[in-house]
């Protein structure tokens, strides 16, 4: 039965200038200029400012207004035309850093030999074929990008039957494997693990040397005492000197353990160079103090305009109102300048959010800007930016997220200014990068022949205020990829 009632709800939308901002902001430099000049290209109605008018700084020491630029028609309104809901346009912007150095190499597009077709290239000059050959092939072919066989063969096996109608055996392909793939260059290919692709590195290393000779059976049977960096025990079951042991570590080191490594993937690699979507200066004004400087590259600044063109287009066809296709074609047309203003405005408000932003963060690091010491890093999360700027969290997380900043001292990636707190022995707030840094420090300076535990390195960090429990030194170390004391053994 149809029934009809009425019902109240509350609900949100984001208007499409919102979504757009929102999709601009997190876009870091080269994103954000691929973007403009794909707008570029689908909106005749907007265009850029020629170069010649790239004169005025854009840096926190600014306002945002258009003052002493070039003046463009910003009364223009297409009520005076054929439609009552046009608003005035705001068509220039002034918006360039002080320091407008042009990043040309934004990317690198390289393709080489991938080492794919230069393992198959090898094995079809081979003396293998015919099945043995499409075998072989297929092993080639599920080789990741290191160089190693990570299936099992009975895997292989399955697949070539149901998709290669080739029948073969675990044993055959085993064979084929070691007889013909891993004797291919580079040496190493086709290892299973890594125990097994460094010796296939040590094994072709012909050669009388005792070094290599130890290296080659320390890595057959003494791997796991290895790999734990057992040395008393190698040197005892081997009756060797500690020197010896040092010898054929040192030929083991130069091994790779990914023979891969140097080729191309099986598809071109593109290589983004880092741009800095900020940048930072660190001006001394002698008795006044030093002071940081936040602006934003010139490539986060474009100058656009609507098309003087189209306007003129406009007012063409709005006089001819008898004519269908002429008003078709000023509806047309007003949507491409709706677009460009829409965009324009965007742009604008893009600006402005990552110059605040920036300029939050610079007030609230002015001591590591100047010092670059990740010592003088203060304790930062996304809301005490938000409570500067005014904007919400996630406005934040969108203006940092991808971005680096190019200081005296270099670039810096911006995410990684943020940090948690802790409070020292003396009630004092510090970064928890602060600590890392102490205890990078305090492992680097370390006796590597005996190094410190983790009980150890809680006392001589509680010896610098930093009162932290055992467990927080150890999770704080996994995120410095720094291994436990045992593994940090060297001889």
């Amino acid at each position: 039965m149809l029934k009809q009632n009425l019902q109240m709800r509350l609900g949100q939308k984001l208007a499409p200038q919102q979504i757009q901002l929102m999709k601009l902001i997190q876009l870091h430099t080269l994103e954000f200029e691929e973007e403009l000049e794909r707008e570029l290209e689908e909106n005749p109605a907007l265009e850029k400012v020629q170069e010649e008018n790239k004169e005025e700084e854009f840096s926190s020491e600014e306002t945002f207004e258009e003052e002493g630029t070039e003046s463009i028609d910003t009364d223009f309104d297409v009520n005076d035309y054929i439609f009552d809901d046009e608003p005035a346009y705001k068509t220039t912007t002034s918006n360039y850093s002080a320091d407008d150095e042009e990043f040309d190499n934004q990317s690198l597009l390289t393709e080489g030999q991938s080492l794919y077709d230069y393992l198959l290239e090898q094995i079809r000059l081979s003396n293998i074929e015919n099945e043995d050959l499409l075998i072989a092939e297929y092993i080639i072919g599920n080789l990741d990008n290191d160089g190693y066989l990570r299936r099992e063969l009975k895997q292989l096996v399955d697949d070539m039957a149901f998709s290669q109608g080739v029948f073969t055996t675990v044993e055959n392909v085993q064979e084929i494997l070691e007889n013909y793939v891993q004797k291919l260059d580079p040496p190493g290919v086709g290892a299973r693990n890594l125990q097994e692709c460094l010796l296939l590195q040590i094994e072709k290393k012909v050669s009388a040397d005792k070094a290599v000779s130890l290296a080659g059976n320390i890595l057959r049977n003494q791997f796991d005492a290895l790999t734990n960096k057992h040395y008393n025990k190698i040197i005892q079951k081997y009756d060797i000197e500690e020197e010896d042991l040092k010898d054929a570590l040192e030929v083991i080191s130069k091994l790779s353990p990914r023979v891969g490594g140097n080729y191309d993937t099986q598809t071109i690699t593109i290589n983004n160079e880092i741009i800095p979507d900020f940048l930072i200066t660190v001006k001394d004004n002698g008795a006044k103090g030093v002071e940081v400087i936040p602006s934003l590259n010139s490539k986060n600044a474009p100058s656009l305009r609507v098309s003087d063109e189209y306007k003129d287009i406009l007012t063409t066809y709005s006089h001819d109102k008898k004519s269908p296709e002429h008003k078709q074609a000023a509806l047309f047309i007003k949507q491409k300048l709706d677009a460009a203003k829409w965009y324009i405005d965007a742009i604008n408000q893009r600006q402005n959010t990552l110059l605040q932003t920036i300029s939050a963060i610079v007030k609230l690091q002015k001591d590591y800007f100047i010092t670059a010491d990740d010592k003088s890093l203060k304790p930062m999360i996304l809301k005490d930016v938000a409570d500067i700027t005014g904007f919400d969290i996630s406005t934040i997380s969108r203006v940092v997220k991808s971005k680096y900043a190019d200081t005296p001292n270099g670039i810096v990636y911006l995410k990684s200014l943020f940090s948690d707190s802790l409070t020292n022995d003396d009630g004092e707030e510090v970064s928890t990068k602060e600590i890392k840094t102490h205890l990078m420090d305090v492992i680097n300076s370390e006796n590597k022949r005996k190094p410190l535990t983790d009980d150890a390195l809680v006392g001589l960090l509680k010896e610098k205020g930093y009162n932290i429990a055992r467990r927080t030194i150890a999770k704080y170390r996994e995120q410095l990829n720094i291994p436990v004391a045992r593994l940090r053994k060297e001889l």
